[in-house]
């Protein structure tokens, strides 16, 4: 496992060959640019994040706090349908 500074010096070394040589690092990537790898922690944390979301809002329905309950319901669903997109967007840059 590298150190913060020599993952820094390493991203410097790369940023400065991408810049001197992109012919070369398109040879050595097979012709296909770099990408990070999509956090899976993420994806979890958003469906957790929902799942709790839509359990505040249910219990708060439950107790007759209907505009907490609404206000809840929305969030969840925002926060839902930014992890279908974030899914869906990844899927078709990988195909």
């Amino acid at each position: 496992m590298l150190s913060r500074e020599d993952n820094r010096r390493l991203a410097e070394l790369e940023r400065q060959l991408r810049h001197d040589d992109p012919e070369f690092c398109v040879r050595m990537t097979g012709g296909f640019t770099a990408r990070p790898a999509p956090s899976r922690a993420m994806t979890v944390s958003l469906i957790l994040t929902a799942i709790v979301i839509w359990t505040a809002a249910i219990i708060l329905a439950v107790l007759g706090w209907w505009i907490a309950a609404v206000i809840g319901a929305i969030c969840a669903t925002t926060v839902a349908s930014t992890m279908t997109y974030r899914l869906v967007r990844h899927r078709s840059d990988s195909a």
